[in-house]
């Protein structure tokens, strides 16, 4: 059982805290940003929001494929046998670095986010062009431009993705992961940036933190336990 895509959404999901003090305040910005009769309607307004973090996981989906692309390339020359399993400690391993830095035992991924700042460089005055947001196709717009920011967790989780056989394989990871994002930022939106408290919590970052160190040691362990427990079962098969 594969559970690379599991452990990506959970990641995503677990990384809320990040995403609240990462993202939150452009959630608010953009919030706030559009018509007084849009914000009245609960309805319309939660479409605004969908749509611009549909726009963003868009890009975590390109982005991934590209990645993917890389990976497909590392397994050929690495081999299918155990350049695959390098590569899955290798995701792994990345995981729980991200793990470490949510509970603050790691320092902030700036290294990682430098990566993303020449392109980001180019796309966000594009994103400027965009505001005010007062129209669906432009939150989708802007939301494709938000998925590049960069951001040292996806630029982290982007890296991962090079463990990934194919594109498509790379392009479903990262999905996941945005997917696992989008109750946080959907929430703190509707909420108007009043889960900042939460998010700064030392405790909570701390158990969420080591919830996904062992997500990430459970998946690089994972193949072993299922082998352990398939040889321990064969004698009692064969009497």
């Amino acid at each position: 059982m594969d559970l690379s895509l599991p452990l990506a959404f959970s990641v995503g999901l677990l990384s809320a805290l990040h995403c609240v003090g990462m993202c939150g305040g452009i959630v608010s910005a953009l919030s706030f940003g559009l018509p007084k009769e849009v914000r009245q309607q609960t309805a319309h307004f939660s479409l605004y929001l969908l749509v611009y973090s549909c726009g963003r996981v868009l890009s975590y989906l390109v982005a991934g494929a590209l990645m993917g692309s890389v990976g497909s390339g590392l397994l050929e020359t690495l081999g299918p046998g155990q350049g695959h399993r390098w590569l899955q400690w290798v995701a792994a391993l990345i995981v729980v670095l991200i793990g470490l830095h949510i509970a603050g035992w790691l320092p902030p991924l700036a290294r990682v986010e430098r990566i993303g700042v020449p392109l980001w460089n180019r796309l966000e005055p594009w994103g400027r062009r965009l505001m005010p947001v007062s129209t669906l196709p432009r939150a989708l717009g802007y939301g494709l431009i938000w998925g590049w920011l960069p951001c040292g967790l996806v630029y982290t989780m982007l890296l991962s993705t090079a463990s990934r056989a194919t594109p498509l394989d790379g392009a479903l990871y990262m999905l996941a992961f945005g997917l696992g994002t989008l109750p946080a930022l959907l929430a703190t939106g509707l909420l108007a940036g009043k889960l900042y408290r939460v998010a700064n919590n030392p405790h909570l970052k701390t158990v969420v933190g080591f919830t996904i160190i062992m997500l990430g040691l459970l998946s690089l362990f994972y193949p072993e336990l299922l082998a352990l427990g398939a040889n321990q079962r064969t004698p009692v098969d064969a009497a």
